[in-house]
């Protein structure tokens, strides 16, 4: 039954006859792919940087919040992590009362090269808030739940495979729409750096060190080249730097 329920994960996602492995889909957030670490500041460095470029970020990102929602809560938190030893990471996050939190992990921030880059990943992840992903990710995941327990439990499913089945389908539909989140937050992080005084020019030079995902099936994150190639057109279309 295992296999089938499998079977049937692939066939929700556009009926794909193989599929990654789908890995789970709680709240924390996804890891960076794993490779040898890019050449960033040092802690002094980076946390000089990180309040400097908070400081102008923030409020930018607060106003395109209010300007492109509606009764959304635009009060961001951006924070480092106290855990000096979690891995390179920045996302994003809300707390229980709905506030937005943008968290950047200690190493992450040796792996950033200059405020140029700070601010294009910090405005990347504001963006993933404007654009409302996690409630979308939220969606999907139910929407995939429904989807495969439904067609296990026609197909005569056990109540434990249906139970997997749900597991599965949730998994499956939070991963359906990833690479195009993060493709949509990069073209409104693009914007979001330009107008706090920052080059997307520069920053989106980031993903030239990180090692590349790939265009995985149902990966988290789409290829570098992709994203490199949607900042570049963000920043010739709307004349920026």
């Amino acid at each position: 039954m295992r296999r089938v329920l499998l079977m049937m994960g692939c066939a929700l996602t556009m009926g794909l006859a193989a599929c990654d492995t789908v890995v789970d889909t709680g709240t924390a957030p996804a890891a960076r792919p794993s490779g040898p670490p890019a050449q960033g500041m040092s802690p002094a460095e980076g946390r000089s940087a990180f309040a400097a470029v908070t400081r102008v970020v923030e409020p930018v990102s607060e106003r395109e919040c209010r300007a492109r929602t509606q009764g959304l809560n635009c009060d961001f938190l951006i924070r480092i992590d106290p855990n000096p030893k979690a891995p390179p990471n920045a996302y994003q996050s809300q707390d229980r009362s709905g506030r937005p939190v943008i968290t950047f992990t200690q190493r992450m921030l040796g792996q950033i090269a200059n405020r140029d880059e700070l601010a294009f990943v910090m405005s990347h992840e504001a963006a993933h808030h404007i654009r409302g992903h996690l409630a979308r990710k939220r969606q999907s995941a139910v929407a995939g739940s429904i989807l495969l327990a439904g067609l296990a439990s026609v197909s005569g499913a056990s109540a434990a495979d249906v139970a997997r089945a749900q597991d599965l389908g949730a998994a499956v539909g939070a991963r359906t729409y990833s690479k195009n989140f993060e493709l949509e937050a990069d073209e409104l992080g693009t914007i979001i750096t330009h107008k706090a005084g920052y080059r997307p020019s520069v920053g989106v030079k980031f993903f030239y060190r990180l090692p590349d995902p790939g265009d995985r099936f149902l990966g988290s994150h789409p290829a570098n080249p992709d994203r490199v190639r949607v900042v570049n057109q963000t920043i010739q279309k709307y004349n920026l730097n």
